[in-house]
């Protein structure tokens, strides 16, 4: 497998990014139990490849909008 940029060297695969996700998950457990359905979509295409977690940041604060951004 080509290693992508778009990934850090610890993200590369699908599985990698379950694990990177769950310890962002357990250092900010906001992230898993208020996520809205939305979010949780977002990290499903995170974990899929389908966005770098730079994506899913821009995603929920354009979202969100400028109050929630800190």
């Amino acid at each position: 497998m080509e290693k992508t940029p778009k990934f850090g060297p610890a993200a590369q695969t699908p599985q990698q990014r379950s694990y990177v996700l769950a310890q962002m998950q357990a250092v900010f457990p906001a992230l898993k139990t208020k996520a809205t359905a939305y979010t949780r979509h977002l990290l499903d295409r995170y974990v899929a490849g389908e966005l770098s977690w730079a994506d899913v940041r821009r995603a929920l604060d354009t979202e969100a909008g400028p109050a929630a951004v800190r």
